[in-house]
């Protein structure tokens, strides 16, 4: 049988690694692997549809099969999780204490659709009781000037909502005062090189994201797998096999955490750290599958609701293969 070679966008990780390094296959398929920045890889895949399967923005992912254009469709491998209260960066001179004193603020983001900044206003609105709504966000590069939305947006009227200028950057409008906080995955210069009276909201977040977790039972999604539909069609097989796949990949990854008589990773107390997560996070701290993480999914969907990016609901299940639900 001759192989089936489709390209593969996907960024480099402990848990995609075993898949970009051929240790683990996918049965008669030759990958063209193409790792990259997953702001890149997002652009490429939803522009410009490059890859048979990539690794998808969830907000994005979202936004496009709610109004009824997505190019992909998902596989319920989750290859980047992260809790995003350490992503908001605040001017330690606008009497910002918490995340009330958000309210009515001017705050920067990457994009609107990000998926970080879907959690931090989900978060800040049903969590913590900030009108969200009353925010004026403004949208730009970090430490470049920005390409805009990676997908075009029609937003409700009433939010405040705009483009930075072409020629500024989120991290020199908030290092000046122009703004009062933003939310990026990455940290600003202006906080690194401690230039401008900048912190984050959380300086040690580490304790409120897990009362967050204790409390909720989210470790926020911030990507899933995809395959193109064209693809997906002419090979319905492939996405349950891109799941088995990257969850041998995961195996692989997890069990690299646990032995103590040579350390697999560069932290000294990884492997007590790696028992006290498993156990804190029910056995399983990065799972994977539809049903394990429905309700974290219909979370996202009315959070995508609520900011305006959907106009109306759709049910989880219409993100993925329909062979990966049960999986």
């Amino acid at each position: 049988m001759d192989m089936l070679t489709l390209s593969l966008g996907c960024y480099e990780t402990d848990r995609s690694r075993p898949i970009l390094d051929g240790r683990v296959r996918l049965p008669g398929i030759q990958l063209e692997r193409e790792p990259g920045e997953p702001r890149d890889l997002f652009r490429r895949a939803l522009q410009e549809r490059a890859f048979a399967i990539t690794e998808l923005s969830m907000s994005s992912h979202i936004v496009t099969m709610a109004r009824g254009d997505a190019p992909y469709i998902g596989v319920p491998v989750f290859p980047s999780r992260a809790f995003r209260h350490e992503s908001i960066y605040i001017r330690t001179d606008r009497g910002i204490r918490g995340p009330a004193d958000l309210a009515g603020r001017r705050i920067g983001v990457p994009e609107y659709q990000q998926t970080a900044a879907l959690w931090v206003r989900g978060m800040l609105r049903d969590y913590y009781g900030v009108d969200t709504a009353g925010i004026a966000w403004r949208n730009g590069g970090l430490e470049s000037p920005g390409q805009g939305e990676r997908v075009p947006l029609s937003l409700p009227p009433g939010l405040d909502v705009r483009p930075i200028g072409s020629d500024e950057t989120l991290n020199a409008l908030l290092a000046d005062g122009s703004l009062d906080a933003i939310v990026s995955p990455r940290a600003p210069s202006c906080f690194q090189e401690r230039s401008a009276p900048v912190d984050r909201l959380w300086p040690h977040s580490r304790a409120e994201e897990e009362r967050y977790f204790d409390e909720t039972g989210f470790f926020p999604i911030m990507h899933c797998m995809a395959v193109r539909r064209d693809v997906a069609e002419a090979h319905p097989w492939l996405p349950r096999a891109l799941f088995l796949a990257f969850s041998e990949a995961k195996a692989l990854a997890l069990a690299d955490l646990a032995p103590s008589n040579v350390l697999r990773v560069s932290l000294p107390w990884i492997t007590a750290e790696a028992t006290a997560q498993t156990a804190r996070m029910g056995g399983d701290p990065w799972p994977y599958g539809f049903a394990r993480n429905r309700a974290e999914i219909e979370t996202m969907i009315g959070y995508a609701v609520k900011d305006g990016l959907s106009a109306s609901a759709i049910l989880p299940e219409a993100l993925f293969h329909p062979s990966t639900l049960n999986l």
